[in-house]
């Protein structure tokens, strides 16, 4: 006698209705732009990420965990064990606020500092800090970026704008690689954040798709150098995800990540387990990796 075969979509996800898809209301937002004022809200994992024991004890510094992928991150970390540092804009006080009651709520300790990566001292003192407050540092999640989509070409592209997209996504992650390395144990990781920009540049993404494109570079060849140390390198490319940083630099959002496969953007929680992953022993041969996360754009 055979047995009878499951219901169909019994205990699995449908990847394409687990979260909304566009179109979404208009909304535009000042640069930094927050969560609060995000229709529709963004899921950071608050309700369904559980934690499994990935992470036990780990000293994690995380850049830009304010909110979206960086919160999510925090969220994760925490939940798997980890202590968090990490960082934010000082106009983003509320919103870190909202990240270091997450991770306390899941029974570790949270500290939220107030950093501009485009400064070297600031870099090298965040690092210090870390290691002052958690004992030392594990982890390394350089995700922290800065984009503002210009659609009328190169020339609207300004030097500032250019200088700020460099220092935030390349100088900033080179920095605090180069200083965390010091405190740096073996069987610890650093994780960047990379894109689909990297491999398939949107035109009105030009200068932040070439920060991007230069994050992978840096995973493939910093792997390679700190491999007989034992410390892995990976990175995460995710494609579109909604975040504040949409409708705070993009001049649509309605309409935002209704090109990948599935029909919507990711949610920052989506882009958590990736890095739990590669941040855990789990993935202990992955070095120089690049976990693509695009909802099904093929990637190189």
């Amino acid at each position: 006698m055979t047995s009878s075969p499951p219901e169909p979509g019994a205990r699995l996800t449908d990847p394409v209705g687990l979260h909304p898809r566009p179109p979404f209301p208009e909304q535009d937002q000042d640069h930094p732009g927050t969560t609060e004022a995000m229709d529709p809200r963004p899921d950071h994992g608050e309700h369904s990420y559980r934690g499994h024991d990935l992470l036990p004890d780990r000293k994690a510094l995380v850049t830009g965990g304010d909110s979206g992928i960086g919160r999510a991150v925090c969220l994760a970390f925490a939940r798997e064990g980890a202590d968090v540092v990490f960082t934010h804009l000082p106009e983003e006080e509320t919103e870190a606020a909202e990240t270091a009651r997450l991770v306390r709520e899941a029974g570790r300790t949270a500290v939220p500092v107030a950093c501009d990566i485009r400064d070297e001292e600031q870099c090298t003192a965040l690092v210090e800090r870390a290691v002052a407050e958690l004992g030392g540092i594990d982890l390394l999640v350089n995700n922290a970026a800065y984009q503002m989509a210009q659609p009328d070409g190169i020339e609207a592209i300004t030097t500032a704008q250019f200088d700020r997209v460099m220092k935030t996504n390349l100088y900033g992650m080179f920095w605090l690689t180069k200083a965390a390395l010091a405190h740096m144990p073996r069987g610890g990781s650093v994780l960047n954040t990379a894109s689909v920009q990297g491999y398939q540049p949107s035109p009105h993404l030009l200068d932040y798709a070439m920060t991007k494109s230069a994050i992978i570079s840096f995973t493939h060849g910093l792997a390679q150098m700190l491999a007989e140390r034992g410390i892995r390198v990976n990175a995460v490319a995710p494609g579109p995800v909604w975040t504040p940083l949409i409708p705070a630099t993009m001049p649509d959002a309605t309409t935002f990540g209704q090109q990948s496969p599935l029909g919507r953007p990711a949610q920052p929680a989506e882009m958590a387990t990736a890095f739990v992953f590669l941040a855990s022993d789990q993935a202990s041969y992955i070095t120089g990796e690049i976990v693509n996360a695009t909802g099904g754009t093929p990637l190189p």
